[in-house]
């Protein structure tokens, strides 16, 4: 797999970056522009956005090899490991963040969409971070006859 998702990625010759450089720029604001060249290696040009999260993803790929050559513990205690955050949640929401976390890196992997994972991986550490600040998920208690106010 390549780390340029071909399906999303248009190509422009290095003069149409001299030329429109705006519409190009434009261009890479929305997905990856390959810019060939007569006289070397083609360019990629992305945004700051896409760049990192293809970083971010990468990195997290490397953690999930990490967990995934552990032989101790069960997945869910392994990731907690090398996630600590992980710690905030029940034992059954850690099993579950786990096979949460493998099966949207995998989803990823496959669509080169990096965005799947970082989302659920975001998802369950800000629900952790909710959890270890107090939050919970208890059902609120609303009143039955609310007054309504008029607006300031």
């Amino acid at each position: 797999m390549t780390l340029i998702n071909e399906s999303r990625t248009a190509t422009r010759r290095s003069s149409d970056l001299s030329k429109h450089s705006a519409d190009v720029f434009a261009e890479a604001e929305d997905h990856t522009v390959q810019i060939t060249r007569r006289d070397g290696e083609p360019l990629v040009l992305m945004s700051q956005r896409e760049a990192d999260a293809r970083a971010t993803l990468l990195q997290f790929a490397a953690d999930l090899i990490t967990v995934t050559l552990d032989e101790e513990g069960t997945l869910a205690s392994r990731m907690a490991n090398r996630f600590p955050w992980m710690l905030a949640l029940s034992p059954e929401d850690r099993a579950s963040c786990a096979q949460a976390l493998v099966d949207a890196a995998r989803a990823s992997f496959a669509t080169g969409q990096p965005h799947l994972a970082i989302a659920e991986l975001t998802s369950w550490r800000e629900t952790a971070t909710a959890i270890a600040a107090g939050l919970s998920g208890h059902q609120v208690e609303w009143l039955d006859d609310a007054e309504r106010v008029e607006r300031p």
